[in-house]
């Protein structure tokens, strides 16, 4: 892979640098996550349909990514790695309302969630290369955002 090549794929894999941050790169790639999440929830608002699109287009590049970025820096999983975290945390705020409240309660459940690697969150991240990277995070997301739909209908946020 060309020199030039190599540095995309960094940028892109560490959230623009966020992940060489020390001791806690997969709260600063989640950090970066939030102002792209609050814009793709502004298009969601209109367009259901591409919002969803840009999601799953997200979690596609974000595997493929990331099998790059582990190979250049010839780690299984490394953790200046946060396009996951990124990801994942898309899920999580997808379609909530734009409220500090709703965010921080987002992020808070996104990292419980990443962090703890409940049932089946642990097997995910065992799949080979960029899968096993961003899977876990994307169920992650998904648990988030089951609890944060949940707190929204019981009016609890």
């Amino acid at each position: 892979m060309k020199p030039l090549s190599r540095k995309v794929v960094l940028f892109f894999v560490t959230g623009a640098g966020a992940g060489y941050v020390p001791r806690f790169p997969g709260t600063m790639g989640t950090l970066v996550a939030v102002p792209f999440s609050v814009l793709l929830n502004s298009i969601a608002a209109d367009h259901f349909i591409l919002g969803a699109l840009i999601v799953i287009a997200a979690i596609v590049c974000a595997i493929g990514l990331s099998t790059k970025g582990a190979g250049i820096l010839k780690q299984k999983d490394p953790q200046v790695i946060v396009i996951d975290e990124i990801v994942g945390f898309w899920v999580t705020n997808f379609v909530a309302p734009l409220r500090w409240s709703v965010l921080l309660v987002a992020f808070l459940l996104f990292r419980f969630f990443d962090i703890a690697k409940i049932f089946p969150i642990n097997r995910l991240e065992q799949l080979p290369g960029g899968a096993g990277i961003v899977l876990d995070d994307v169920m992650a997301g998904v648990y988030a955002f089951i609890i944060l739909q949940l707190l929204l209908r019981l009016h609890w946020l």
